[in-house]
């Protein structure tokens, strides 16, 4: 028996009269620095002393703080007594009242001991990391020193302020009985000068144009319209199949595939796709000294040592972002770059699909892919964004009580430091010629990967600067990435989740 079906219901229909509007990804206006990238080849040397990296953070820092505490201190009298300015920390008197600026250095018996690494090879068991230095019997002390010398500091201002090896400030009080300088006031550089937005775009023009008048290219004709910058840290991928799904929900959204209409026109918006450290999940340990030794020489890589697996599904990952969406790459502490910062770019070896989308070896402008330096700089839409994969701010938690990652990334923009604790205790490259950890210019947005949690504010410098700070949470962690509206600097916080039947 023949049964009738309605026309509406059957599977197989003619393609309908309905048009359906096409979607432009919002076009990124992304203009780089390298002011972090490192000589290669035999250019590139180990043998310095890592002690003149922070002679030079003095050099260039201290006209800045001198200039700012001698507009602040001067006239300054205590009891009659004028304040007056010493050129070196052992020149200050004892009872006289004076200031100085130099190098804080933090006496923390519990930091990390060079020769403890030496004789790493004779320990039955490697110690715990600390997750503080901070000596529970008060032995802690907090010096000031230049290239003449160290002086001890003490007072009330060092409980209320923030404090880690390598910034740069300037203290006014007198040295005591005991050789100790009992500080009465404290100054930092504080927050350097901030570029306008499409400051650098528009001088880059003049300079081209060789005529010392502004261009107005058709790309600028279209700036009255911005979209947005997703930022996303720690997607921790290890090549199981247990962390794809979360991965894939991600990769969909970006895509336009896992949303309807209204919701695909606001994805359209994101313009650029900011990867900001620890991409991949830590490689698995190398074989023992006693085992290499061992084992026979053989061709390719150990499958024991070597676990291919995640970079290979990163590399996918990118691959299918790629022709939709630019994407800008941070290592990070566990991904294949060098450990010290800052950390290179990671090798286009590891992309054999996504590589076809960086630019040449000798190309100036910047390609769709680019794995950039760890910290990293430069402009998107106009705005000057600066962040790092988050060893900086981890090693200066390490410093100070409490986990107010916010303000520990303020403290770092008002002491005009990206990495204030290296060499001391973050690895980094000796420089010899600058140190291009002190920050020339205040970004609009500085954001920091892998952090425990979501958090965002606005400071405000002296002369009215407005930088946006941004923790990035670990995607693996929490299924959160960061949508930053580059009209107004605001921040949108997407989450991602699958649901887990208990059944």
């Amino acid at each position: 028996m023949a049964m009738e079906v309605d026309a509406d219901d059957e599977l197989l229909q003619n393609a309908g009269d309905a048009e359906y509007p096409t979607l432009d990804r919002q076009p990124s206006y992304y203009n780089p620095l390298d002011t972090f990238k490192l000589a290669k080849g035999d250019q590139k040397h180990y043998q310095q002393q890592y002690g003149d990296l922070y002679f030079l953070r003095l050099a260039k820092l201290k006209p800045a703080i001198e200039a700012l505490a001698d507009e602040e201190w001067n006239n300054f009298e205590i009891a009659g007594e004028k304040v007056r300015r010493v050129d070196r920390v052992l020149d200050v008197r004892q009872g006289e009242l004076c200031w100085v600026a130099g190098t804080v250095y933090m006496d923390m018996p519990l930091k990390p001991n060079i020769l403890d690494d030496i004789s790493k090879d004779h320990w039955i068991a490697a110690p715990p990391p600390r997750e503080k230095y901070i000596s529970p019997t008060g032995h802690d002390q907090t010096m000031l020193e230049d290239e003449s010398g160290r002086l001890r500091l003490i007072g009330p201002p060092l409980q209320l302020s923030m404090l880690v090896t390598g910034c740069i400030i300037a203290v006014m009080g007198t040295e005591n009985a005991n050789g100790d300088f009992e500080i009465v006031d404290m100054k930092v550089p504080d927050l350097p000068r901030q570029p306008q937005r499409w400051e650098r775009d528009e001088a880059s023009a003049v300079i081209s144009n060789g005529t010392g008048s502004k261009i107005k290219s058709n790309g600028e004709q279209k700036r009255t319209e911005g979209g947005k910058v997703a930022i996303v840290s720690g997607l921790g991928i290890s090549g199981d199949q247990g962390d794809t799904l979360t991965l894939d929900l991600l990769m969909e959204y970006l895509l336009g595939e896992a949303c309807g209409p209204s919701e695909q026109a606001e994805v359209s918006k994101i313009s650029r796709l900011i990867i900001a450290g620890n991409s991949i999940t830590e490689g698995t340990p190398l074989a023992l000294r006693e085992e290499e030794k061992k084992a026979s020489r053989k061709y390719g890589y150990d499958s024991s040592a070597y676990n291919p697996a995640p970079t290979t599904h990163f590399d996918n990952f990118l691959a299918t972002l790629l022709p939709s969406i630019p994407v800008t790459l941070i290592p990070g502490e566990m991904d294949p770059a060098n450990v010290s910062m800052p950390q290179q770019p990671i090798h286009p070896a590891m992309f054999p699909r996504s590589r076809n989308y960086a630019a040449m070896p000798d190309s100036i402008e910047p390609g769709w892919f680019d794995s950039v330096t760890n910290p990293w700089e430069g402009d998107v839409d106009g705005w000057r964004l600066m962040g790092n994969g988050g060893q900086p701010i981890d090693d200066v938690f390490k410093y100070v009580e409490g986990d107010e990652r916010l303000e520990m990334m303020e403290s770092l923009l008002r002491w005009r430091c990206g990495a204030p604790t290296a060499p001391d205790t973050l690895w980094c490259y000796p420089f010899q010629d600058r140190d291009p950890f002190v920050i020339e210019e205040c970004p609009h947005v500085y954001f920091v990967g892998n952090q425990p949690r979501y958090e965002t504010v606005v400071i405000e410098g002296p002369v009215g600067q407005l930088v946006r700070l941004i923790c990035v949470p670990k995607f693996k962690e929490t299924g959160e990435i960061i949508l930053l509206d580059t009209d107004t600097l605001e921040t949108e916080l997407v989450k991602f989740d699958v649901f887990e039947s208990n059944s």
